[in-house]
């Protein structure tokens, strides 16, 4: 399985996320390690009230990076040489480290939103430690077939971020590649919050779906012989466009489905309609067979 993360290994908790530094250990704490990871330096004393604000305002982001950036306290009564230095005239002062060299800064207290995109800015830096590189190699294992090292790659890439929608979403659909409903439903029903209406996942449910119709789908060839027989079937036109998906006929499902759309799209509460807006939700958004089949349908709504 693909490795990653080897450019920062996430610290396990906030004392290794964030610590106390002194003269004795800023070269190393800091600049050594940001050749790693991005560091935040806090410059602050015990006597200051704004610290006492911005002090855990930026402890809580940091932790909230999960490990992508680390943060260093540095005490300006106990450390006078390194504010004399880097020529700290008030506080709090606050500069960010990145390859042994300050990179942003502020001084003053700040709005939380203003702490948090400082240190998404500085999140990027170092960029996503290989998660997405990962991601591809998963992608590419489930489209050569090899659905249980994607399963593993995904779920690796979500033990570094459980809200990771793409991650999420590809650990669906390899669980249904191996003909694990069950697992993937359950995947579903447990999706977090922050994620569940991401495109990624609406993209598994729709396959779920799909996948569930696929085993109660009937015979190609009867159907095809009933619905030749008999045109206007449109129950019969809607079982072949199932069976035809469930063979793996993508585009032949659709072309029976807007068929039966062009004849009549009030049938069963038109289920044409959305059973294709599922066959498109299921496929990448930029699959020719998504963007012809959404042309030929937006041209007979408007009609």
């Amino acid at each position: 399985m693909l490795e990653f993360g080897q450019k920062q290994d996430a610290p396990a908790g906030a004392a290794d996320l964030i610590r106390d530094v002194t003269e004795a250990d800023f070269m190393k704490e800091v600049i050594e390690a940001s050749a790693q990871v991005p560091v935040i330096v806090d410059f602050w004393a015990p006597w200051c009230g704004p610290c006492k604000t911005l002090g855990p305002a930026l402890e809580a982001a940091v932790t909230a990076a999960k490990g992508k950036v680390r943060m260093a306290k540095v005490n300006v009564d106990e450390n006078q040489q390194i504010a004399a230095q880097l020529r700290i005239q008030s506080i709090p002062t606050v500069y960010a480290f990145w390859q042994g060299k300050p990179v942003d800064g502020f001084q003053g207290a700040v709005a939380g939103s203003e702490i948090k995109a400082f240190v998404d800015k500085l999140a990027g830096l170092a960029g996503d430690g290989g998660l997405g590189e990962a991601l591809e190699a998963a992608e590419a294992m489930l489209t050569e077939g090899a659905a249980v090292d994607a399963a593993e790659t995904f779920a690796a890439i979500l033990g570094e971020e459980p809200e990771n929608a793409a991650a999420y979403g590809g650990l669906v659909r390899a669980h249904l590649a191996m003909g694990n409903e069950e697992q993937a439903e359950g995947l579903l029903n447990a999706v977090p919050a922050a994620i569940a209406t991401a495109a990624e996942i609406e993209a598994a449910r729709a396959q779920l779906a799909l996948a569930k119709q696929a085993a109660d789908a009937g015979p190609v060839a009867e159907l095809l012989d009933r619905v030749l027989s008999h045109p206007d079937d449109h129950q019969a036109r809607f079982d072949l466009a199932q069976a035809l998906h469930a063979s793996g006929k993508v585009e032949g499902a659709v072309e029976e489905l807007l068929e039966l759309f062009r004849r009549d799209r009030e049938w069963n509460d038109g289920a044409a309609k959305r059973q294709l807006f599922t066959i498109f939700e299921a496929l990448k958004p930029t699959d020719p067979i998504v963007l012809k089949g959404r042309r030929r349908l937006s041209s007979m709504i408007f009609a």
